[in-house]
């Protein structure tokens, strides 16, 4: 049994990593848990504060005469504190890390956020009035005004910032409707909430329309909430293909959830959390909701999560770091596109937004909602066993609206038949017809930069980045010198002339990026208007939003792009998608290298057609055969789900089992290589005891797929077992033996649990 316990007093602090130790009476040792608020003296006078328990241990860290006695348990309900810290100790055990790593994640950092004025422009006409400008602006090709009018239909407000950033909005055409009395310039203190920007003012404004659910649509809610009402909170998987209104049920939830006077989190993937997804959200709830993303400074988000800890507003939308608001009376988390890889944190501790969320639930007594077309394996399975609640929507929710038609080009036909550009005859053709009819055309493809590498032609050599084992990928911008550019570290150097290696002038491009193409589409279709989104083009603050509000508004006749342009936008006019390299990551050394492809070819392909108009999907691929790209174009999630298990359960991955990597890192490479070869003895002597059981199977040491990465060498080794315990067990033993390293501070230690 415990004897001592670390409390934070000021959990507020900007210094988290400051707790004191405490001595547990005996009294309170069976009763005392991480995450109690006590009360404790403090300081030289002892007086008592109150604090929160954020671990507990056997050792002593100073003189045992030295460290004063915890005075009480505070009595009363769990605060939200209470419940952050205990979800802090939860990922500390199960992923690894230090307490302060995950205190530091779960907790936000105290930091003000200085009042400042802001530029707002309101709407001064009604509805109809604004309806016939719009009309108006159309028909002038006014193109801006038009998307500046169309704005105004979902509020009467707007900040000028968000109008200059995220939709290309400039004065000069704000100005000649503010003479004419249409639009009027104010200025006004910064509201606290960023979701201001987006809300309708209820005084003037316009009420969301109500929605009408179809009856797969209504099936979902009126089970969930006849559970909810019976007292049951589950974990339930929303299956509904692309277009089928998940989002109208969230919203429908979230309705029923907030009317019992319970507080909501939904988690969006930073890469679909867009102008338009929030819009329709504001829309519904107004000033009730409140979001968070990367590009909210720590004092904005600190801010928002305050307002949330006093009850200001019950609705969070964000990314996974959304998960850590501290609401009081949690009553729904709701993940979309669960099966994201932006739901698995990189950092330390290395965790999963999903099984998070479901710990937290259980703290909370709240219900869980995972959506997705393409759901994770992990989470498709759990349903079929009755682990989880499971709902299939078949149909898309808009009326006369049907999935796409989808064919496969085998591209090596192409080149066998003569056709050496990047586009099939079938996808230039659709192009051509479609530019015709003015629809829309999405072109997808997941690398960007304008070559993959520069290789010499003469010795063979492809130019690398000094800091990471992977060559540099060659950029170019309008006006700006060719650049190769890491894009791990960054590294960026000009394009040059002669090898680094034999001084040949005969240096070559190889391989396509999105730039490459955005130039072979202004050459084959130079009467298309051309949109480019991607890392280089949304780097700067709004740019996502702005590409997305450019193209909604029908400003670009195709849209280029990575995998930011599939997930989660709805354009009407969108009915060509063309799929440009299907099979990119289909042979990389990654057991998900056939369920990620697979997963974001559905995803894309259910950008086309989502209104009345047909849409086509051109799945571009030299590996036509394989049962990834089959089920896709067939949209088969079942049957691909089928075929994956069966390769899962013969090699032993997940879901079929337990995997944790151990990864360790080093500037030096021999202190790397001596690091791992201490704990791979450990682990293969494990590995020997458990194993005659079959209970653990390891694999390597070896190095990791990019074995330098920003100077660090990394070597990796992997442990499958059906037993979770076993690998937490290992986890712990190996974390103890690395530590007492001479040189342990120069070691990079990292675990991960799939």
């Amino acid at each position: 049994m415990a004897e001592f316990a670390q409390v934070i007093i000021d959990i507020t602090h900007e210094k988290v990593d400051r707790p004191f130790q405490y001595r547990i009476p005996q009294r309170l040792r069976e009763t005392l848990t991480v995450g109690c608020q006590v009360e404790v003296p403090f300081g030289r006078g002892n007086h008592i504060r109150r604090g929160f328990v954020v671990e507990v241990s056997d050792r002593a860290e100073i003189d045992r005469e030295k460290i004063k006695e915890i005075a009480g348990i505070l009595e009363g309900s769990v605060s939200a504190e209470s419940q952050l810290i205990q979800v802090a100790w939860w990922m500390k055990e199960r992923y690894g890390s230090t307490m302060n790593q995950a205190l530091k994640t779960v907790l936000p950092v105290k930091q003000e956020v200085r009042p400042q004025k802001k530029q707002w422009i309101f709407c001064l006409v009604d509805r109809e009035e604004l309806n016939r400008l719009i009309k108006e602006a159309a028909r002038k090709k006014y193109r801006a005004r038009e998307r500046l009018l169309r704005a105004f239909l979902a509020t009467n407000g707007i900040p000028m910032e968000l109008l200059a950033n995220q939709m290309n909005i400039t004065r000069a055409t704000i100005k000649p409707l503010e003479e004419k009395g249409i639009l009027m310039v104010d200025s006004r203190s910064l509201v606290r909430n960023p979701a201001e920007s987006y809300v309708q003012s209820k005084e003037g404004g316009w009420e969301e329309e109500g929605l009408t659910l179809n009856a797969e649509q209504q099936q979902v809610v009126l089970q969930i909430k006849k559970d909810y009402d019976e007292g049951i909170r589950k974990t339930y998987l929303l299956h509904g293909i692309t277009g089928s209104g998940k989002t109208e049920i969230y919203m429908e939830l979230i309705d029923y959830v907030r009317s019992l006077g319970k507080q909501v989190i939904l988690l969006i993937p930073e890469i679909a959390l867009t102008y338009q997804t929030v819009m329709r959200f504001c829309r519904r709830f107004g000033s009730q909701v409140s979001f968070i993303n990367s590009r909210l400074s720590a004092g904005e988000r600190y801010e928002q999560f305050e307002r949330a800890r006093n009850g200001e507003i019950p609705i969070m939308i964000g990314p996974r770091s959304a998960l850590f608001t501290p609401f009081r009376s949690l009553g729904l988390i709701i993940m979309d596109e669960e099966h994201e890889g932006a739901y698995k944190s990189e950092i330390t501790p290395r965790y999963h937004a999903r099984e998070t969320a479901l710990y937290r639930a259980s703290l909370s007594g709240a219900s869980v909602v995972l959506g997705s077309a393409t759901p994770s394996l992990e989470s498709y399975v759990k349903a079929m066993h009755g682990i989880y609640g499971y709902f299939k929507i078949n149909r898309r929710a808009k009326a006369n609206s049907v999935l796409p038609q989808i064919q496969v080009v085998d591209m090596r036909r192409e080149l066998q038949e003569g056709n050496r550009s990047i586009f099939s005859r079938n996808l230039a053709a659709l192009i051509e017809d479609r530019l015709k009819k003015k629809e829309q055309v999405m072109l997808f493809l997941n690398r960007r930069g304008y070559s993959r590498f520069l290789s010499c032609r003469n010795c063979g050599e492809a130019i690398k980045c000094p800091h990471c084992d992977v060559t540099l990928t060659l950029h170019r911008e309008q006006g700006q010198e060719n650049q190769l550019i890491c894009h791990y570290c960054g590294y960026h150097i000009p394009r040059p002339k002669t090898c680094p290696s034999c001084g040949s002038p005969y240096l070559a491009p190889f391989g396509t990026g999105t730039q490459k193409v955005e130039a072979m589409v202004r050459e084959v279709f130079p009467q298309a208007r051309v949109l480019r989104m991607d890392l280089d083009t949304t780097s700067k603050k709004g740019g996502h939003e702005e590409i997305i509000a450019a193209f909604g508004a029908g400003e670009a006749d195709i849209l280029i792009g990575t995998q930011m342009i599939v997930k989660g936008h709805d354009f009407p006019a969108v009915t060509l998608v063309g799929i440009l390299a299907a099979d990119l990551s289909l042979y990389a050394s990654d057991y998900q290298c056939s369920e990620r492809p697979f997963q974001l070819l559905t995803q894309a392909a259910g950008r086309a057609g989502r209104d009345e108009r047909q849409g086509d999907v051109v799945i571009q691929t030299y590996s036509p055969k394989h049962y990834c790209i089959e089920a896709a174009a067939a949209q088969d999630y079942e049957g691909f789900c089928k075929r994956e298990l069966e390769y899962r359960k013969l090699l032993h991955y997940p879901p079929v089992c337990a995997m944790m990597t151990l990864m360790v890192g080093a500037e030096d490479e021999t202190l790397a290589e001596t690091a791992m070869g201490k704990a791979s003895r450990l682990i293969l002597t494990w590995e020997k005891d458990a194993g005659e059981n079959g209970q653990l199977q390891v694999i390597g040491p070896v190095n990791a797929p990019v074995y330098k990465l920003n100077d660090i060498f990394r070597k990796i080794i992997y442990m499958k077992s059906e037993n979770y315990a076993i690998l937490i067990q290992i986890r712990n033993r190996t974390e103890e033996l690395l530590k007492q390293m001479d040189e342990a501070g120069k070691v990079n230690v990292q675990f991960d649990f799939c």
